[in-house]
């Protein structure tokens, strides 16, 4: 099987479930999109709000904690004509567990669940999709749920 993410913890105690959960989730989107492991493979940082305010400051100039940020390495328009030599980073996604755990809550559903969904939502915008306005966002969250649907990861 191919190499479809990394994952590294940073100030958060490393996990198994949440990397078998990743994998499943990341290879799904792959399938999803067509993707071929053999030329992406995803990097997942789990980490804390702290950390994750920090990314959000430095890369983005906002000065607070989010729950996901993704970091796409290519334009949308470059995915379709790519032509590389080897396995490249898609993307980094990076996730606050903290807020996992409060939107699971939240939301009324398990913790699994809710990192699910930010593993894939994080995917789609390393896909370049976006949700600013109302048609894109309709159209990612419909990717989104095909994907946990397919996973059997539904509310």
């Amino acid at each position: 099987m191919e190499t479809v993410l990394e994952i590294e913890y940073i100030d958060i105690p490393e996990d198994e479930k949440y990397e078998e959960l990743a994998r499943r989730v990341i290879s799904q989107c792959f399938r999803q999109e067509q993707l071929s492991a053999k030329m992406f493979y995803v990097n997942v940082i789990l980490t804390t709000p702290e950390h994750i305010r920090k990314l959000n400051k430095q890369y983005r100039g906002i000065d607070k904690e989010t729950d996901v940020l993704s970091f796409p390495m290519f334009e949308k328009e470059e995915l379709i004509n790519i032509d590389l030599r080897g396995q490249e980073v898609l993307g980094d996604i990076v996730i606050s567990m903290e807020r996992v755990k409060e939107q699971a809550e939240e939301y009324g559903h398990s913790k699994e669940r809710e990192l699910a969904y930010m593993l894939v939502h994080g995917f789609y915008h390393l896909m370049g999709e976006d949700h600013m306005e109302e048609e894109e966002k309709r159209r990612m969250r419909t990717k989104e749920e095909v994907v946990l649907k397919a996973l059997k990861i539904e509310r």
